[in-house]
């Protein structure tokens, strides 16, 4: 089942690359939970799937162009490891880039937790792995 859902995140990145948020978190359980709590900007919380479809939207729509790139797919058993870099353009041409590491979390076939780490190795070991 592992692999399967290293594809279903592969899956879910792609869309948001295209700026498909309904696609993105279709493959995700009714009650899941994205944890932010580790984030740097204001948006540093816990959200339930609304809330977090919301906050996606907007952060999309605050850039003149936003990249959702995958640095690193890694199958970790019930969990998936993914490095990412976000390459975002604002709306003066500015372009800034942004590193982070998700951790996400699945039961069956279903997408229940994503967590944001800063540090690849904190999410390498809340994964049950090390570098």
């Amino acid at each position: 089942m592992s692999q399967e859902n290293v594809e279903l995140v592969r899956k879910a990145w792609s869309a948001l690359d295209r700026g498909d948020v309904e696609a993105a978190f279709q493959d995700v359980a009714p009650d899941v939970v994205f944890d932010q709590t580790r984030a740097l900007g204001m948006d540093r919380s816990v959200y339930n799937l609304d809330e977090f479809t919301r906050l996606t939207r907007s952060f999309i729509s605050a850039w003149r162009s936003v990249r959702w790139e995958a640095d690193d797919l890694i199958d970790a058993g019930q969990h998936v490891v993914l490095a990412f870099t976000n390459r975002l353009t604002g709306r003066d041409g500015i372009t800034l880039e942004a590193h982070g590491t998700l951790v996400w979390a699945f039961r069956g076939n279903r997408i229940v937790h994503v967590c944001l780490y800063q540090d690849r190795a904190e999410a390498l070991a809340a994964a049950g792995l090390s570098e």
